[in-house]
């Protein structure tokens, strides 16, 4: 794995959690507002965790 996948993998954190969800069934989608990327494991979605972006502020379910 080159630093650049390495960096990259080790960036993909729950963003309501925390956890690294590299090579997890997590949903990775743009923030509604800036299009930041944000990663959410499955156990935070599937209980409607709230998070918040962490460029913008942006929350959601």
């Amino acid at each position: 794995m080159s630093e650049a996948e390495q960096e990259q993998a080790s960036d993909r954190r729950c963003v309501s959690c925390g956890i690294n969800v590299a090579g997890m069934s997590a949903a990775a989608f743009k923030c509604p507002d800036c299009g930041t990327r944000i990663f959410r494991c499955a156990k935070c979605r599937k209980q409607s965790n709230l998070y918040e972006c962490p460029d913008c502020g942006f929350r959601g379910p």
